[in-house]
Parts: structure tokens; sequence; C-alpha cells
């Protein structure tokens, strides 16, 4: 009997987890059909898919219920690469010098890169 509980509970754990999944690539692809092509040529825009492609790994690491307390993403980097971004976006806003824009932008796809980076990492050690 214990084994049809787990199982149930994998199954429910998985489907959340292609849920999530699904949301976060609908969010990619709303994010690519309504930017214009010239848009890309932006660096908010890789700003915009390094933030979904973190907030997708950092959602995972919420879903998987084995690895909660066992891999976390440094907080601090996190917080750098939100601090970047949110000056990129006021620099394209308030037309500061094109060196400053991409400078912050750089700065926070940098940021959410080594996080994701660590946490995949630390996901691959667990593993093994």
């Amino acid at each position: 009997m214990p084994d049809a509980a787990s199982s149930s509970s994998a199954l429910r754990t998985r489907r959340w987890s292609i849920v999530a999944a699904g949301l976060l690539l609908l969010a990619l692809a709303l994010v690519v059909i309504y930017t214009s092509r010239s848009a890309f040529l932006s660096p908010l825009a890789l700003v915009v898919v390094a933030a979904i492609g973190l907030a997708a790994l950092l959602l995972q690491l919420r879903l998987r219920k084995d690895l909660r307390a066992s891999v976390r993403a440094p907080l601090w980097l996190n917080v750098l690469g939100l601090a970047f971004a949110i000056a990129a976006v006021f620099a394209d806003f308030a037309h500061l010098s094109a060196n400053i824009l991409l400078i912050a932008a750089l700065g926070a796809v940098v940021c959410f890169g080594i996080s994701g980076s660590s946490v995949l990492h630390a996901l691959r050690r667990k593993k093994a």
C-alpha cells in the first residue's frame, strides 16, 4: 500500500513540474512573439531571457520535494542580478549612456548565469 501512495505523490509532483515548465515556456513564447525583431538587439532582451531561465530553474527546485533543504540558490547573487537588471531598465528608460546599459545588462546576465550554474552543479553533485 505505501508504494501506491508514493507513486501517487511522485505523479502529482511530476504533474506540477510539467505545468510549471509549460507556463514558463508560455512566458518565453509571449516575449518572443510580441517583441519586434529590432528589440532582440537590445541588451534588455538578454536580461529578460536570462531571468526567465533562472525562474524556471528556481521553480524546479521549489517543486522537487527531495531537494528542498540540500540545494539552494545563492541569494546574494540573485539580489545582485536583480539590482543589475533594474539598473539596466532604468538606464534604458532614462536614455543614459549605452555603456551603462550594456554593463548593467551584462552584470545581470552574468549573475543569473552563475547562480543557475551553481544550482545545476549542486544538483549534479547530489545525483552522483
